[in-house]
């Protein structure tokens, strides 16, 4: 098992919180449409699970048919779902498009719905220690730090994890459903404050940054505060800047792509995996974060990439397993 720079075997538990919600995708047999279960953040806890790094998610699940399979779903992938909320409010729906090239475009039904309801007293010691150690990550993004009333709620629990815990953060932007760039720009600043991951995809930056430069949005990210900004480039790869100065870009792997469902996702979750066993989760470890090597960005990184070319590879959002990353690896 690697080490720590501090000779401290790696341990303790990412956190994930946000929506857990059902996508509507269109079936392998042509004219049919399928449930799956889905929402990035809860697509990143079952992508942690499967690279076997603990994983807690923090959503609110429906106490109804499609909630009840999306708790199924996340237990059997050996999720922690102890501080999951069992929620009056109905189930959320994402429908997605896949056009040609594999590329998914969604829209939502989620006025009223669970996800969005979250208060105070329900992330009450939602950062506790648990079984499997101390919380060292916190990672969150998507829908549930922008879609009122439960927001605020979360956006808090990223401030009050800074002193203890990494927080990672995953714009992922959805258009239909946010106010315009100029509006949202602000709020994604502040959470880059708070921020020690920074993942996002070239498409968010360009509905943000409509004609610039992906890597020059990103020497201004790192002047907010994270530790690490990595940009996804779909089939191109992905390039990164560290606050100790560091530039990394890497290659796309070439695959065969059914559709892009989860692939993003599934780059979080391998991106914090790789991190959480170099040992460089955790406040004591973010020193380590700020000075991260070339050798441990860079095998980060590939690793990430491969994860998501995985899952481009099938149907769905369905992260490989450690197994799977090491063999394609």
């Amino acid at each position: 098992m690697p080490e720590t720079a501090a000779g401290r075997p790696p341990r303790g538990v990412v956190a994930v919180a946000g929506e857990a919600l059902v996508d509507i995708v269109p079936a392998p047999a042509p004219g049919y449409w399928e449930l799956a279960p889905g929402g990035s953040p809860a697509n990143v806890a079952v992508g942690l699970s499967r690279l076997e790094v603990p994983a807690r998610m923090l959503a609110r699940l429906a106490d109804d048919l499609l909630g009840r399979k999306l708790r199924e779903h996340l237990a059997a992938n050996g999720v922690d779902l102890s501080h999951a909320v069992e929620a009056d409010e109905p189930s959320s729906l994402a429908i997605v498009e896949i056009a040609a090239d594999g590329q998914a475009s969604y829209d939502f039904r989620i006025a009223g719905t669970a996800d969005w309801q979250w208060t105070d007293d329900e992330l009450a010691g939602a950062l506790d220690d648990g079984p499997a150690g101390p919380v060292v990550a916190v990672h969150s993004g998507s829908l549930a730090l922008t879609t009122p009333p439960g927001h605020e709620a979360l956006r808090e629990l990223l401030a009050t994890a800074v002193d203890t815990a990494t927080v990672s953060y995953d714009p992922n932007f959805r258009p239909l459903l946010m106010d315009g760039p100029d509006e949202v720009l602000p709020g994604v600043h502040e959470l880059l404050g708070m921020a020690d991951v920074v993942k996002v995809s070239e498409e968010d930056l360009a509905w943000l940054h409509p004609g610039r430069k992906p890597g020059d949005i990103v020497g201004e990210w790192l002047e907010l505060g994270p530790a690490v900004v990595v940009v996804t480039l779909g089939a191109d790869g992905v390039l990164a800047g560290t606050a100790s100065g560091l530039h990394s870009v890497l290659p796309g792997r070439e695959i065969d792509v059914v559709d892009t469902v989860g692939a993003g996702d599934s780059f979080s979750a391998a991106m914090l995996a790789g991190l959480h066993r170099r040992g460089l989760l955790g406040a004591l470890a973010r020193d380590d974060l700020y000075r991260i090597d070339r050798a441990s960005l860079d095998g980060v990184l590939a690793e990430a990439v491969t994860a998501a070319a995985i899952t481009c590879s099938r149907h769905g959002a369905n992260p490989p397993t450690r197994a799977e990353l090491a063999a394609t690896g």
